[in-house]
């Protein structure tokens, strides 16, 4: 494990301080910890910017490394683009080796518009992908925009952890945050939401109906995400990815 200087009873001082910090006091942190040697991941799903906007506040020339499974939605695509250039983000698109028609065929998913085997998809287009980048990029540590009130596996993450899997430190600086603080910064900072989120999407994946769906206004944020399955997470955010 590199940064031997961060011992268990310092890494457990640091999450107890920044369970009451501010994303940007954590990620100021990071910053000056890590350096150039800090990267960060996001989706340009529904409130993206928040979180890429917290970082490049801080570090304005942070890579931004985007996962293109190849299914994502046209209007995800535009607004990364409108994203890059309105805000000068450092982007690294790291794309899927598959061509998505041809591993639709072969892997017996007639209707792109529906995924039979989601766990196969999200292992071999989505998974695939981010291990690779990581391997190529090689950060220090890495933040990512998981939230704890999304998922039962992200209730029991900690802002800062190892990640064996990536071999370098995860800081989730919006861990503590709620939609509600999360829709409060984005307000202020006269942040743009996903196009699709006025439509009802609000959390976007990839496209096929199983994998995002819009979500009525009794419905949790997340309901739309693999609708009708106990799945909740594609694997990026997991330790051991989808085991595929």
């Amino acid at each position: 494990m590199p940064n031997p200087e961060i011992t268990p009873d310092q890494i457990k001082a640091l999450n107890e301080r920044f369970d009451q910090s501010h994303p940007r006091e954590i990620i100021t942190w990071a910053a000056e910890t890590f350096g150039n040697d800090l990267v960060m991941t996001s989706s340009f799903g529904a409130d993206s910017m928040c979180t890429v906007h917290l970082a490049t506040q801080v570090k304005p020339d942070i890579r931004v490394v985007v996962i293109n499974t190849g299914f994502l939605f046209p209007e995800t695509l535009a607004f990364m683009e409108e994203m890059r250039k309105l805000y000068n983000l450092t982007i690294l698109e790291y794309r899927t080796r598959n061509d998505p028609l041809v591993w639709l065929s072969v892997n017996g998913e007639p209707d792109p518009r529906i995924r039979n085997n989601v766990e196969a998809c999200c292992g071999a287009n989505k998974d695939e992908v981010i291990d690779r980048a990581m391997r190529e990029i090689a950060p220090a540590a890495w933040l990512r925009g998981v939230r704890a009130d999304q998922t039962q596996e992200r209730s029991k993450m900690s802002v800062l952890q190892w990640s064996p899997r990536h071999k370098c430190w995860a800081l989730s600086p919006i861990l503590r945050w709620s939609n509600r603080d999360v829709f409060r910064y984005m307000k202020e900072n006269e942040l743009p939401h996903h196009p699709l989120w006025d439509l009802g999407y609000t959390s976007i994946g990839c496209n096929p109906e199983t994998c995002t769906r819009p979500v009525g206004t009794d419905e949790d944020a997340r309901a739309g995400r693999w609708s009708g399955t106990s799945k909740k997470e594609c694997g990026i955010h997991l330790d051991l990815g989808l085991g595929i």
